[in-house]
């Protein structure tokens, strides 16, 4: 059994459909910690591992996304929880507004707890800022987000699609990976 530590339900049904899909039996721990405030994912990821492996004493996985957009020098970045419940995807849209360019990344990096040590897996996908919001899956700013080589947001795609190019679903993908050889 996987613990998966998160606040976030969205985060929680998206990880564990493709930890069911290879049989990995995973359950949630719906808790909200405090988050160091750092300029990038996986410094926030590994710190906050660290913090919670001494309140949680077994075996558990976190993990820190950030939207980074390359016309406003990174931003959100590791901020992008905080930045999509204040201004949310119509804030970055009009951010964007006037040619601006539309570049951006989103990476996300889990923490691993082994009861021993933490390993870290990282996923990444270039894309761009759509112009308007479209789809109605996923969460977040999937509905603005394009991955390279797709006409469609991560919010536009089922949740097969997505998990086969998103930032998430490559972490996530490493993690099962590392599970799976043995190293759980």
């Amino acid at each position: 059994m996987v613990i998966f530590v998160t606040s976030n339900k969205h985060k929680f049904e998206e990880i564990s459909l493709m930890f069911n899909h290879r049989g990995i039996p995973i359950t949630w721990k719906r808790m909200k910690y405090e988050e160091l405030q750092a300029d990038d994912t996986r410094t926030v990821s590994l710190d906050s591992c660290m913090r919670l492996r001494e309140v949680i004493r077994k075996p558990f996985f976190l993990e820190d996304t950030g939207l980074y957009i390359e016309s406003l020098k990174g931003f959100p970045g590791p901020y992008s929880s905080y930045v999509a419940g204040t201004i949310g995807n119509r804030g970055i849209l009009d951010l964007l507004a006037h040619g601006r360019n539309r570049s951006a990344a989103f990476i996300t990096v889990i923490s691993y707890f082994d009861g021993r040590e933490i390993h870290q897996f990282e996923g990444s996908v270039k894309g761009a800022i759509s112009y308007e919001p479209a789809g109605s899956g996923g969460f977040g700013y999937d509905p603005i987000f394009m991955p390279e080589g797709t006409s469609k947001t991560l919010a536009q795609m089922s949740d097969e699609e997505k998990n086969a190019v998103s930032h998430r679903g490559m972490a996530v993908s490493k993690l099962i990976s590392f599970i799976l050889a043995g190293n759980a």
